[in-house]
């Protein structure tokens, strides 16, 4: 399916009542399993990536390039609708307008631009600030102008509730739909009642709320966010913990038994080849054989 038309499916899928559950892919693997788990949508998250390639925090290490490079990948292992996290857009509001040119090509149905000062920190660490309100309107005026299609979609983070409370984080969103955005994402809300009252007060666009494992928002059913208006309900790391225990679980067993089997805490060999779509390149690879002449 060609990008344009994703992104149309998805636009008009956030038109509609239902809300949508979407996990986090640090990679192309990990988006093809959220596919065939039967998910509609995937976020390539900023720190997923950063921990799974760098082995860093999300500190503000990871660039332009990776992010395209892995939006690609992930464009080429599935058709579900990709919304990016491109932090703080890498710059000023020309390289914001760079940045979403890129990754639009890149395969992304959906960018994230957050309001923080560089280099950015996880949402739900310790020790962020924000720009000043025109610096960050300035980044979602030049992502909204910089898109191509017109279907693909501007996702306005904001992180003031850390720093400068929630009325003025629900603030600056409302003034980010003004500048163009098409979703808005209040960062780490602390209570159920700023929750509720995100939809209530931004209620002329989908809003999206995250909840992170461990994180700083409470963590509510998928039912009650629906219900409190919310339309993508993000889990943007959940893949990425849970391969983390998942590996640790089984490198714990190799350690003490000194053999693991397919009876072991792994996948089967032929799972994972399932996975990777090995028999689709097995039939191109009979397609396209040379046959003997002689």
């Amino acid at each position: 399916m060609l990008n344009h038309e994703i992104n149309r499916q998805f636009r008009a899928r956030l038109n509609e009542d239902r809300a949508i559950l979407m996990p986090g892919a640090a990679h192309a693997l990990a988006a093809r399993i959220i596919d065939d788990m039967g998910f509609e949508a995937i976020y390539l998250s900023g720190a997923g990536l950063t921990n799974s390639y760098f082995g860093m925090p999300d500190l503000g290490f990871v660039g332009l390039a990776d992010i395209a490079q892995h939006t690609s990948t992930i464009r080429d292992a599935t058709e579900l609708p990709i919304v990016v996290d491109a932090d703080t857009g890498f710059g000023n509001a020309l390289n914001v307008r760079h940045t979403i040119r890129t990754l639009e090509r890149a395969g992304a149905s959906a960018v994230q631009i957050e309001d923080q000062v560089n280099p950015k920190r996880c949402g739900h660490f310790s020790g962020k600030d924000v720009v000043s309100l025109e610096e960050a309107r300035s980044r979602i005026k030049a992502a909204a102008d910089a898109r191509q299609d017109p279907n693909f979609l501007i996702v306005a983070r904001t992180d003031a509730r850390s720093t400068l409370g929630p009325d003025a984080a629900l603030e600056r969103a409302a003034l980010f739909i003004e500048d163009g955005a098409d979703i808005t994402f209040v960062e780490a809300p602390q209570s159920v009642e700023e929750l509720r009252a995100i939809p209530q007060r931004l209620a002329a666009t989908p809003q999206l709320v995250n909840l992170v494992v461990g994180g700083r928002t409470p963590i509510l059913p998928f039912d009650e966010l629906e219900a409190m208006g919310f339309k993508l309900v993000l889990y943007a790391n959940v893949a990425l913990q849970g391969a983390v225990l998942g590996m640790q679980t089984a490198l714990r067993h190799l350690k003490s038994e000194g053999v693991l089997d397919e009876d072991g805490p792994v996948a089967s060999f032929s799972e994972r080849q399932r996975l990777v779509n090995k028999p689709f390149f097995d039939d191109l690879e009979k397609r396209y054989a040379i046959k003997d002449k002689g």
